[in-house]
């Protein structure tokens, strides 16, 4: 029989009364805990408004100029998570293992090695889901979110619950770089097919844990001499490099002395030194752009930046461990990438000088198929500055090596233009590229032969060739002097008839987009970023926008889009191919702000929106910003999936898009800012 509650108070059975209450109230709590939207929403109401977008439609290449922006309204706030939750601790981290010696080293590699490093033994790392230590996995996946296929354009509903920390890999994990099961299935590692791309499929729908003690990066210019320890806690390069002055590890701190295995009196009185040994190298005038190869802690890239020059740092994810991510955490451009079997991602005739400083590449390897890369990409009339011990060592082996290319470079018509030695014994030779055929018709030997491509093509995927380009139309003439360079019209502006009137409009409206929206009207703190990337960069308008600004741009051309890279490096930018449906060559949170325009309404005809916005947070640093301009549907679908990823985010007009990602990860995870 039901006891009434007066009967209760009567009896005096306060035990059952008080039991009664809070089952009541924790009924009712639960109610309201689950009616809440699980979505941060950042409202811009503290923002300036301008007057009403005119267009409907985002037309290529630059955005329209708003005369108006109103963010979208916002659904309620979800309760914070609590002091606890956030600052919940990542599982411990397990203890690496010891791995035997890799026997598969080859003499012949590209880049030599004794070993493959730990973190590349025959299968894929194990890590605890707050990353660590890489050591042999267990299993081929990564945990995520599931899915039946990738390429289904109907964008999931996904809520918090479904994100998960990716299981197997460290927090270092780059899905094109790191797919083991891929690496392991390779029949030969003889020309570095390991350091290549092997993207896995389906792409893992995963986040990447932060490092314990994740901190926001320090800022430019301090951090070209020091970043935080713990942002990329990887010791093995300060005692394998300790004698050479690469890096060095001061309590919190990485510290970057600017020395180098070639660099005895430190890397800026190494680029004296070759401005001493050839005078027509102008750094900042003449030599705008910049390919340094096998760059190590990219510290030449880095001093360059004080002459006006934009240096492209790259180097393999090896036994090296980290340095890339050692450049980008600095703020210096950097990728990742190898001189395989593959081309370079990168135009042909695109650098104007192109640095190797004991990069271990064997040019003469492979027919002289590597060296060959290097005079596709660089332009006719540029230099090849090569310092290593064959140039002034006189052993036998250095003597072999030297002698080889000798023999190359006489064949692909590279003329001796300096020879030297600094005080301290260490020697540098300087190559220039011809800049007429002449030289290619007048050999005994048509070895190697002329390429029988005409046109330039994207260089994606593309084996890499033992021949010689033609030479393009105008190959004597040199880009105009910086800074004229980067707003005089381009040589290899396309031919078409409104070719030149669409570039002068694309830089005009750049212009007025930037300083009168982007600085002022979207809230974003341009004073926190450094390393931007353009994910769809068209001519280079909005890289060149921010010229003056302390940061740079990694210009990226899609390969589904017109190819318009060699503009790009025309004008005195750097810039990279890549296909956005892959992961990007790139380490974990080392951009600020990732810029888009009029790329994800195509873009999603040809892959999932899902994994593009997975890849995003991935290379997105804690705190780093997303500026997106594209077609209604995907700005919505785009922000729905950001929402879920706790981002903050804010709306306009349904075309722009403005992101901020925070410090959250599934599992909750340490950081300390």
């Amino acid at each position: 029989m039901a006891m009434s509650v007066q009967k209760l108070f009567q009896e005096r059975k306060y035990p059952f009364i008080f039991t009664l209450s809070f089952l009541i109230l924790c009924a009712i709590l639960l109610l309201l805990s689950t009616s809440q939207s699980p979505i941060y929403f950042f409202s811009p109401s503290n923002l300036p408004s301008l007057s009403k977008i005119s267009s409907s439609s985002p037309p290529p290449p630059a955005p329209p100029l708003p005369t108006s922006i109103s963010s979208s309204s916002s659904p309620p706030l979800p309760p914070p998570l609590s002091t606890e939750e956030q600052n919940k601790p990542p599982q411990d981290q397990l203890p690496s293992a010891d791995n035997a010696n890799n026997n598969s080293s080859d003499s012949n590699s590209s880049y030599s090695e004794a070993s493959i490093s730990n973190s590349e033994q025959e299968s894929a790392p194990d890590q605890a889901a707050s990353g660590g230590v890489n050591h042999p996995p267990k299993q081929e996946e990564h945990q995520g979110s599931s899915r039946s296929d990738t390429n289904d354009n109907e964008t999931e509903d996904f809520s918090r619950s479904d994100w998960k920390v990716c299981k197997g890999v460290g927090v270092d994990y780059i899905p094109c770089l790191d797919n083991w099961k891929a690496i392991k299935a390779l029949k030969s590692r003889k020309h570095m097919e390991h350091r290549e791309r092997h993207c896995p499929k389906p792409l893992p729908r995963c986040l990447v844990s932060l490092p314990r003690g994740y901190k926001t990066p320090i800022p430019w210019p301090k951090s070209r001499d020091m970043i935080w320890f713990n942002n990329v806690p990887h010791p093995k390069l300060v005692e394998y490099k300790k004698d050479q002055n690469w890096v060095q590890k001061s309590g919190d701190y990485l510290v970057f002395p600017g020395g180098g295995t070639q660099f005895k009196n430190g890397v800026a009185n190494y680029i004296k030194f070759i401005k001493k040994t050839l005078p027509s190298i102008q750094w900042g005038k003449n030599i705008r752009v910049v390919l340094d190869v096998g760059c190590g802690v990219a510290s030449f890239g880095g001093y360059l930046l004080d002459r006006n020059v934009i240096t492209m740092s790259f180097a393999p994810k090896d036994e090296h461990e980290a340095q890339i991510q050692f450049a980008l955490e600095r703020g210096i451009p950097a990728t990742l990438s190898v001189i395989g079997t593959q081309k370079l991602t990168f135009p042909d005739n695109a650098y104007d000088l192109i640095h190797c400083a004991r990069c271990r590449v064997h040019w003469d390897g492979d027919g002289g198929r590597p060296l060959m890369e290097l005079n596709r990409i660089l332009r006719p009339g540029g230099f090849f500055i090569w310092s290593a011990t064959p140039v002034y060592r006189n052993d036998e082996q250095d003597q072999r090596i030297w002698n080889s290319m000798v023999t190359l470079t006489k064949a692909i018509c590279w003329k001796v233009v300096a020879k030297t030695l600094d005080g301290t014994g260490i020697g540098l030779v300087i190559y220039q590229k011809p800049v007429s055929s002449s030289c290619y018709e007048e050999r005994e030997q048509n070895d190697p032969p002329m390429c029988n491509r005409e046109a330039i093509n994207i260089s994606w995927y593309t084996p890499l060739e033992r021949c010689l380009p033609q030479l393009p139309p105008g190959a004597n003439i040199w880009p105009p002097s910086w800074p004229k360079r980067l707003t005089n019209t381009p040589v290899d502006l396309s031919a078409e008839t409104n070719a030149q009137d669409m570039f002068v409009s694309d830089t005009k409206q750049w212009s007025k987009l930037v300083s009168e929206v982007y600085m002022n009207g979207l809230g974003i703190n341009w004073t926190s970023v450094r390393n931007v990337m353009d994910m769809n960069a068209h001519y280079g308008g909005f890289a060149a926008v921010l010229i003056d600004k302390p940061l740079w741009v990694m210009n990226v051309i899609p390969i589904h889009e017109p190819d318009t890279l060699p503009v790009i490096f025309d004008r005195g930018l750097i810039g990279i191919y890549h296909d956005w449906c892959e992961s990007f060559n790139t380490y974990p949170r080392t951009y600020d702000l990732l810029h888009a325009a009029s790329l994800f309404g195509s873009l999603t005809k040809r892959c999932n929106i899902i994994d593009i916005a997975v890849e995003m947070d991935r290379i997105l640093r804690p705190g780093g910003w997303t500026l997106i301009q594209d077609t209604k549907d995907a700005i919505g679908e785009l922000s729905a999936i950001l929402r879920t990823l706790h981002w903050q985010v804010s709306l306009y007009e349904d075309q722009y898009l403005v992101g901020k990602k925070g410090f959250w990860r599934p599992d909750g995870g340490h950081v300390e800012r």
